[in-house]
């Protein structure tokens, strides 16, 4: 294995925009949930004349679909990712819109679909207000305490923290603004990390799991991590997601 300096370099200058992962190939590994996002997706997209895909990164997931509907719309809060996104989907008849976390630019009521994979947080009012009556929101949401085995490695216990995004309450908040919850599936899928690289690629693109993160800060925590990488013995987390599908109560 080349030494720590080399390894933490390399992953320093690394491009980290959009939501590809292809970078971790051969140096870490997570499970993928069983129902299969982008597939179901693609089916999803297949089906309708207008969709909107919230927080889309850099249009990675919505490009893996065969057919995309008439009217298609992504927003992303990035400029680097929507850029990315503007690259990779334009040429599709895509439009990016960029976003600043405020209320969604579209009329009421605009949107067959609403998709979403990994949404920052999902504003419940604002997703049932451009949904057509009859219709649906399908996304991919991150569970309670995802990779905290992680974050906890670099921040400590974070006991509060480990509540958040519960789905149980993110049901309660949609079927509130008036979408009926028809399905919802959790999953919680192993992730290992087999060289010091990958760890400081995953923290310099998922910039909230350790929002101080720098090398220079967590030197010393990364050196113990390298130290247990090089023996043989990855580190291991876990991420948790949850499928929600949803329609608009006629």
């Amino acid at each position: 294995m080349r030494s720590f300096e080399e390894l933490v370099a390399e992953a320093e200058s690394a491009d980290v925009t959009g939501w590809g992962f292809g970078w971790l190939e051969g140096r870490a590994t997570e499970e993928r949930p069983p129902w299969g996002f982008a597939r179901l997706l693609a089916g999803r997209l297949a089906e309708v004349q207008s969709a909107l895909d919230l927080d889309t990164g850099g249009g990675e997931v919505v490009a893996e679909a065969p057919a995309l509907p008439p009217t298609m719309v992504v927003t992303e809060g990035w400029a680097p990712n929507a850029e990315r996104a503007r690259r990779l989907l334009g040429p599709r008849g895509v439009q990016v819109v960029d976003t600043d976390g405020g209320p969604l630019p579209f009329a009421d009521g605009t949107f067959e679909l609403v998709t979403a994979r990994h949404p920052v947080r999902p504003d419940w009012a604002e997703i049932r207000r451009v949904l057509q009556p009859g219709g649906r929101y399908v996304a991919q949401h991150v569970g309670p305490a995802s990779a905290f085995e992680l974050i906890e490695h670099f921040l400590g216990p974070l006991i509060e923290e480990r509540k958040g995004r519960d789905p149980e309450r993110e049901v309660a908040a949609a079927e509130q603004h008036g979408l009926a919850v028809e399905r919802l599936e959790r999953a919680r899928c192993r992730m290992e990390f087999h060289d010091i690289g990958a760890v400081v690629w995953i923290l310099r693109k998922c910039v909230w799991w350790v929002p101080d993160f720098s090398v220079a800060r967590y030197e010393d925590r990364l050196r113990e991590l390298d130290a247990q990488l090089r023996s043989g013995h990855p580190f291991v987390a876990h991420s948790t997601r949850h499928l929600i599908e949803a329609r608009v109560r006629r």
